[in-house]
């Protein structure tokens, strides 16, 4: 029995997918997995630490700083098809008018941080001034704008439905919509890597296991949102069932099941817009078997 190390985070579209693998609903013959959940930018930092985890989820603009150790998994990536991360601000505001502005955001590895630069550079050739506030405490992003300690915030996860209860925030930019606007494509946000030196037999079984999952879930999809509504792994965020199902049906779907060749192409472009523009480091991302 060969043990596999797994790393996602808490969110409900990861909790979906790879519900059915931990609770032992699906096999995997010859493996065991440990897991940890952890937030998207710890994810991102565990992915390039001494004891990397073998299967991690991290964000599609981190891959590249890490291509040398990792594949990207063809499958059980969160997608946006013209939606995505939001920017929300106190008062109405403009793209335009981030340039120069203090903008909470998830972590500096995250996709949704550097779609949001490239917006802001194409619109004004400048940046923002990033201010990196954790997800967990879910609230504290929400305090920082309501303290004016940012001027706007970027948000991802669940956070991008549940602004929607307070009448007082703004949306600026929807990032998914503006990204497809500029490019006819769907914004790749997050996938699930796994490392080179497992070797291919094993890569190939771990993928396979994964794969079985998602499907799982998908054909069983009621199950599996009871399944987490119930464990309340998700309750810090304050989303009821109904929006959990929205939040699903967004980031937890076909595109997840596999990768489709408009989002190969979209994981290609962003890569390559972020690099000609100076915001990723050079690594060719490949897809594992």
């Amino acid at each position: 029995m060969r043990t596999i190390r797994l790393a996602f985070s808490p969110d409900a579209d990861d909790l979906f997918m790879f519900w059915p693998l931990l609770s032992g609903k699906v096999a995997a013959d010859g493996l065991a997995f440990e897991h940890e959940r952890v937030e998207t930018e710890s994810l991102n930092a565990r992915a390039e630490s001494a004891d990397a985890p073998d299967v991690c989820a991290v964000s599609i603009a981190h891959v590249p700083a890490i291509a040398d150790r990792y594949l990207l998994l063809p499958h059980g990536a969160s997608v946006g098809r013209a939606y995505g991360p939001v920017v929300v601000a106190r008062e109405p505001r403009t793209l335009a008018s981030l340039s120069g502005a203090r903008v909470a955001i998830p972590g500096a590895r995250t996709t949704a941080h550097l779609v949001l630069r490239l917006l802001v550079l194409e619109e004004t050739g400048r940046s923002y001034e990033p201010v990196p506030i954790p997800i967990t405490p879910f609230a504290r992003v929400f305090e920082a704008l309501e303290r004016g300690e940012v001027d706007a915030a970027l948000l991802i996860h669940e956070g991008r439905l549940t602004y929607r209860d307070n009448p007082a925030l703004h949306a600026v930019v929807e990032i998914g919509e503006a990204w497809h606007a500029r490019t006819g494509l769907p914004l790749p946000l997050g996938g699930n890597v796994i490392r080179r030196d497992l070797g291919d037999a094993t890569i190939r079984a771990v993928s396979d296991a994964c794969r079985r999952s998602i499907a799982w879930s998908l054909a069983h999809r009621e199950e599996v949102i009871d399944a987490i509504v119930s464990s309340g792994l998700r309750a810090e965020a304050n989303i009821e069932r109904a929006r959990l199902d929205t939040y699903l049906s967004m980031y937890a779907n076909d595109d997840s099941a596999g990768f489709a060749e408009d989002v190969v192409r979209g994981v290609e472009v962003l890569i390559e817009r972020g690099q000609r523009a100076g915001l990723l480091p050079a690594g060719r991302v490949e897809l594992s078997p």
